[in-house]
């Protein structure tokens, strides 16, 4: 299994989980698509041989993000919390904390637990206004933008 490239199938995984995230008409068969695709492109991610923390921790977003799109708020809530505790340790890019935390915020939101939620996103704010670069900080704030509010 040496002559597979996990990074480009972590990287095209990716793309075509974004593919059926961004459809609105998903089937049944379309979501479970959407959770293997999610968790193949973590995998093949993790395999590759220089694999950096950020990229183990982005790839838990993206599962965390299926998750929560799908109203499974726990395994949401897994994911993000394992981006948190990476992002934490360090070694990571400086808006990977503030996009660990929203996922976070995400994950609470669905869950129903809004006080949750609005603390990560917070927090999230609060980690957001130290990225260095506009558009890092500008993506994670369109992130923040859609979490699902208090009814």
């Amino acid at each position: 299994m040496a002559d597979i490239d996990h990074r480009r199938l972590g990287v095209d995984l990716y793309n075509a989980t974004w593919e059926l995230l961004d459809r609105g008409d998903r089937s049944a068969e379309d979501d479970d698509a959407l959770v293997a695709r999610a968790h193949a492109s973590f995998y093949h991610w993790s395999q590759v041989p220089d694999v950096r923390p950020e990229n183990v921790g982005r790839g838990h977003w993206l599962c965390s993000r299926v998750h929560a799109v799908l109203g499974q708020a726990d395994t949401a809530a897994h994911h993000a919390a394992r981006y948190v505790a990476i992002a934490r340790a360090g070694q990571v890019e400086d808006w990977d904390l503030a996009a660990a935390l929203e996922a976070s915020a995400r994950a609470a939101a669905v869950k129903g637990d809004f006080e949750a939620a609005e603390r990560y996103e917070a927090e999230a704010r609060e980690a957001c206004s130290a990225v260095a670069d506009a558009e890092d900080r500008a993506v994670v704030e369109a992130d923040l933008a859609t979490l699902p509010r208090r009814p």
